[in-house]
């Protein structure tokens, strides 16, 4: 079943794909075809998205979006991988295809990352409602230098230890 949807994938896009074990298929492809692949999947029964994450290589100036999607039909979960430039994290929106479920996963992934969904409409703050720092979840963010920054008192006897440590 696997090699099949593996199969099909390959004949219509230009893919790395594996199976990475049993009811697991791990698929490379590149961002400007990662929407009409999503729709072709969509289409062979990978009807839920189960997640969307983001990986920082800080060191390749990249970032990685991964796509988890279930076909419920053949209970084979199909990983969707693209890479983006992380000094301009722009990819297209699949909230055309999968809704609402994939408009929640961009929102946090925009605000703990700074990816910018192309066409999801509400990119607004899911968790940090009043975050005035860079995306938290970026290698490159020093969260305990903008926490003493942001929080922490000098006039404060308890607080002085921390900031002569550091």
């Amino acid at each position: 079943m696997e090699t099949d949807i593996l199969n099909k994938i390959n004949a219509k896009f230009e893919v790395e794909g594996e199976m990475q074990r049993e009811r697991r298929i791990w698929v490379k492809i590149d961002k400007e075809a990662l929407i009409n692949l999503c729709k072709f999947v969509k289409e062979m029964g990978f009807e839920h998205l189960s997640a969307i994450s983001v990986t920082d290589w800080l060191k390749e100036g990249e970032y990685e979006v991964t796509y988890h999607l279930w076909s419920y039909k053949d209970k084979i979960l199909l990983t969707l991988k693209t890479r983006i430039d992380r000094n301009n994290p722009n990819i297209k929106s699949v909230v055309p295809i999968w809704g609402e479920n994939a408009q929640i996963h961009e929102r946090e992934m925009h605000e703990m990352f700074g990816v910018n969904f192309e066409g999801n409409n509400d990119l607004s703050p899911l968790f940090l409602e009043d975050w005035e720092g860079p995306p938290p979840f970026k290698k490159d963010f020093n969260w305990r230098e903008y926490v003493r920054e942001k929080y922490y008192d000098r006039g404060n006897e308890r607080e002085i230890s921390y900031f002569e440590e550091v």
